[in-house]
């Protein structure tokens, strides 16, 4: 587990390293068909954070998968998923406290 994780994107307007938790890297191999991924976070990344960057992710795929698939339904059940799992995850983050 990286105790730091940076990055940058000069070409992108993001000069000078930036910290982050944590980054979810995914990939896909066509010859393959296989999906490729690298997970990493910080031992600093807590549970409650984990819990929002999850959700947010989930979000952003649905809107990925809108614009790349045009299926807006099927990008709306993700979604839908997506605030099911934020309420879930609060609800067990709450009965753990």
């Amino acid at each position: 587990m990286p105790e730091t994780i940076e990055w940058n994107a000069p070409d992108g307007g993001v000069e000078g390293m930036q910290k982050a938790k944590a980054v979810l890297l995914s990939l896909w191999d066509g010859d393959e068909k296989s999906a490729l991924r690298i997970d990493l976070w910080t031992k600093k990344m807590m549970v409650d954070e984990m819990n929002d960057f999850f959700y947010q992710t989930f979000f952003g795929m649905a809107d990925t998968f809108a614009r790349a698939t045009n299926n807006k339904e099927l990008a709306e059940s993700i979604k839908e998923f997506a605030k099911k799992f934020h309420k879930q995850a609060a609800e067990t983050l709450s009965k753990e406290a």
